[in-house]
């Protein structure tokens, strides 16, 4: 039986001896848990845990587009989109789009992530030269008028060829490179980070009624399948980056469950992508019909993920979740600098 093992993540100032640190930086763990397919956890100390599952959990972090893993990082979101949940048609022309990543670079976004194809539940596939004819402009133009990187969020090798000759950086792939495995060469052949998510399913069916043996484990199998896959394709792990995919084919119940154990991922040895914001769930929970209602549900988990070692917060409301963090990191003692 497989066994997985999970970091019991802690960032209070006074760490015991002992204790490992998660990625060579300031959260720490002294046990962690232990977990199989129909068992319950069971708690180990962390001179129980197998030799390469210490490493990848205390290794350092590659840098990401010049970005170092050792504290949070803010992604902000751009949809030149017209169907967009949240944003549609807010930013779909270059000036409104410029206007805007320029708003959340000056909120304290490291990173923007740009996109041409909604996928929200029940969004219609969009034609390559569509969205391209969205996004590559945007790229350009946002790479002349500053040094701040670029990810493309695409799942077509086409869109993200045209996103890297445009000056885009990462490529970040809802499809975790099932859809066009040619992507997975474009970035091979331009040494471009990736971000490999887990969806059940496409934006057009993947909330109809999505189900799992265990969801926690089966994501995680999925995701380490793909590093795997990714790396015979010519891309090290050092490049690659996992994001569990909430709400991509996943109810309720399935987002809390990765939510709560999300340090699982840390195992991987790959820096982490959270993206909840605005997201169906937040609302549900926090009694926000409306997606612009979100954002302080959004910055809750954001916390969350923070202090589970999440290194990567994808987000639509940039100025709150820059404030949040740096309050935060404040009072749990600045472990990390904002």
């Amino acid at each position: 039986m497989t066994q997985y093992f999970r970091p019991i993540l802690s960032f209070d100032p006074a760490a015991p001896d002992g204790a490992l640190r998660l990625g060579g930086g300031a959260l720490w763990f002294t046990h962690a848990e232990v977990l199989e397919r129909g068992r319950s956890p069971l708690r180990v100390p962390v001179n129980e845990l197998p030799a390469d599952i210490t490493t990848r959990l205390t290794a350092p972090r590659a840098d990401v587009a010049g970005l170092a893993m050792t504290a949070p990082r803010i992604m902000g979101i751009l949809n030149v989109t017209p169907d967009s949940f949240s944003d549609g048609g807010q930013h779909d022309a270059p000036d409104l789009a410029l206007a805007h990543v320029r708003k959340m670079v000056a909120a304290g976004a490291d990173i923007i992530d740009v996109g041409g194809e909604s996928t929200r539940p029940g969004a219609a596939e969009v034609d390559p030269a569509v969205e391209i004819s969205r996004t590559a402009p945007v790229i350009a133009a946002i790479r002349a008028r500053m040094d701040t990187p670029v990810s493309i969020d695409t799942r077509k090798a086409a869109v993200g060829q045209a996103a890297m000759d445009a000056g885009a950086n990462v490529i970040n792939d809802v499809a975790g490179f099932t859809y066009d495995p040619d992507l997975a060469k474009v970035a091979a052949a331009t040494n471009a980070p990736v971000c490999v998510m887990h969806a059940q399913g496409d934006p057009q069916t993947m909330q109809q009624d999505p189900q799992y043996g265990d969801v926690l484990l089966d994501v995680f199998d999925f995701i380490e399948e793909r590093i795997a896959w990714l790396v015979a394709q010519g891309i090290p792990r050092s490049r690659i980056i996992t994001d569990p995919g909430i709400g991509f084919g996943k109810a309720l119940d399935h987002n809390l469950t990765l939510l709560q154990r999300i340090s699982l991922f840390h195992t991987l040895g790959c820096p982490i992508l959270l993206g909840v914001s605005r997201k169906r769930f937040v609302g549900t929970i926090g009694n926000a019909p409306a997606p612009a209602d979100r954002a302080p549900g959004s910055v809750a988990i954001a916390l969350h993920a923070a202090s589970q070692g999440v290194q990567i917060l994808r987000v639509h409301d940039v100025y709150e979740t820059r404030s949040a963090l740096n309050l935060w990191q404040a009072a749990v003692g600045g472990y990390y600098e904002p």
